[in-house]
C-alpha cells in the first residue's frame, strides 16, 4: 500500500500526504511498549511526517526512545513558545500562555533535542499562532535562524489561524504552515492556498475533526465541546447520507482533507493500531473522485 507524496513546498523535501501527529501519545499512563509499537508501525506503513510539541505532555519522550534510531527515516517538526521545563509526563489541559522571548525559543528547541534523542529538527513551528507585532517585538524569528545557523534546525514554521495567518504569510520568514481544515472546518481553506503560492509547505491538522464523535469525550475542556458541538452541527446539516456510498464517515473526512489542491500533508493522530490502520488505508486512496468532492464542497458550503 503505497501513500501519496508531494513536495512541502520550499523545503523541497517530500512527505507523505499522510503524516502522524503525536499528541495522543500526550498521557503519561500510556504503555511505553504500546507507545513504541505504533510509532514503529507509522514508520513501517511509510509515513514520514511526525509533528510533536512540548505541549504534549510526554510525546517528545516516547518519540526519543521508540524510533530515535530510524530518525533518517521521518521528518520530523516540534514547536516553540510553549512553556519550557514542564516534567515529561505533565499532560496540559488547558490554554495557557505561550512566551516568545529569544530564551524560551532557544529553551524549547534544546529541550525537545535532548528528548527526542536527535541533533536536529527539521522544522520548528512558532504554536498557537502569535501576531507578527509579538514575534518582531520579542525577536522570535533571529533566535530560530540562530538555531538554523547552528544546524540545530532546519527550516521555519508557524501553527497559523486567522486573523494573523495573511501576515504571518506575507513576512516571507516561514518555510511551513500548521493550519486547521477539514470539511467542516472551512475557515482557512483559501488561506491554505496562499501559504502554498508563496511557496510555503502546508501542513494540515484536524483533517478528520476527531472523527466527529456524537458526543465529545469525558473531561473535554468546555472551550473544545463547543467546538465539537458546532462541527458535528454543520455535519448533520450537510446530509451526506446519499453521498457517502460504501465510504465510511472517518474515509469521506480524511480523503476530502486530501482533496484540497494545495495540501502538502495531513497530520492525524491516534493510539490506536486499527485506527491508524484506516487512516492509512483510507489515505493510500488519495483524493475523493472529482464529482464527490465538488458536490460535498457544495454541501458544506
Amino acid at each position: 500500500m503505497t501513500l501519496p507524496t508531494a513536495t512541502l513546498g520550499r523545503t523541497g523535501q517530500t512527505v507523505t500526504k499522510l503524516g502522524y501527529g503525536a499528541m495522543e501519545l500526550r498521557d503519561p499512563g500510556m504503555d511505553p511498549a504500546a507507545v513504541d509499537r505504533i510509532l514503529n508501525s507509522v514508520l513501517d506503513a511509510g509515513i514520514n511526517v511526525i509533528d510533536t510539541s512540548p505541549d504534549y505532555g510526554g510525546s517528545e519522550e516516547h518519540i526519543g526512545r521508540a524510533i530515535a534510531h530510524r530518525r533518517d527515516e521521518y521528518f520530523l517538526a516540534s514547536k516553540c513558545g510553549c512553556p519550557v521545563g514542564d516534567a515529561p509526563g505533565v499532560v496540559v489541559t488547558g490554554p495557557r500562555e505561550h512566551i516568545f522571548t529569544r530564551e524560551n525559543v532557544r529553551g524549547a528547541v534544546e529541550q525537545s533535542l535532548r528528548r527526542m534523542r536527535t541533533d536536529r529538527l527539521d522544522l520548528v513551528q512558532f504554536h498557537m499562532s502569535p501576531s507578527t507585532e509579538t514575534l518582531a517585538e520579542n525577536d522570535s524569528v533571529a533566535e530560530l535562524l540562530a538555531l538554523r545557523d547552528e544546524g540545530k534546525i532546519r527550516f521555519l514554521g508557524v501553527s497559523g489561524t486567522l486573523p494573523n495567518l495573511p501576515a504571518q504569510i506575507e513576512t516571507g520568514a516561514f518555510d511551513a504552515f500548521q493550519i486547521p481544515y477539514s470539511a467542516v472546518e472551512r475557515e482557512h481553506e483559501d488561506a491554505i492556498t496562499a501559504a502554498a503560492r508563496a511557496g510555503g509547505g502546508t501542513i494540515i491538522r484536524g483533517g478528520v475533526a476527531r472523527g466527529m464523535p456524537e458526543k465529545p469525550p469525558r473531561g473535554y475542556p468546555k472551550r473544545f465541546v463547543e467546538i465539537l458541538r458546532a462541527r458535528r452541527a454543520r455535519l448533520e446539516r450537510a446530509h451526506l447520507a446519499d453521498l457517502l456510498g460504501d465510504l465510511s464517515l472517518m474515509e469521506f473526512m480524511l480523503r476530502f482533507t486530501i482533496s484540497h489542491p494545495d495540501l502538502h500533508t495531513t497530520i492525524v493522530g491516534t493510539k490506536n493500531p486499527e485506527h491508524l490502520a484506516a487512516n492509512i488505508e483510507a489515505a493510500a486512496k488519495g483524493p475523493l473522485p472529482p464529482d464527490l468532492y465538488q458536490a460535498a464542497r457544495q454541501r458544506f458550503a
